[in-house]
């Protein structure tokens, strides 16, 4: 998956994809408000709160890797039917 990241995306996007991940991660594992995951990752606050949208109102993308991972211990990540 690594190799065809690297050759379908730009440096930029893949660093997106890290950022967004990296807010799926904190938002997963602790009480933290936009502001402070804003602060520990430099993603920026609206993008926090599209991913927090996109984990409660998404297609479940963020949801199915983050529970493969086994990041879904967070009540937050409680899969919606």
């Amino acid at each position: 998956c690594r190799a065809f990241f690297h050759d379908l995306c730009t440096p930029a996007e893949l660093q997106a994809f890290k950022d967004r991940w990296s807010v799926v991660e904190l938002l997963a594992g602790r009480e933290l408000s936009y502001r402070q995951i804003h602060e520990r990752t430099g993603v920026s606050v609206t993008t926090v709160g599209r991913v927090a949208r996109s984990l409660t109102h998404g297609a479940g993308g963020y949801l199915h890797a983050a529970e493969a991972l086994g990041l879904h211990r967070h009540p937050g990540f409680a899969r919606t039917a």
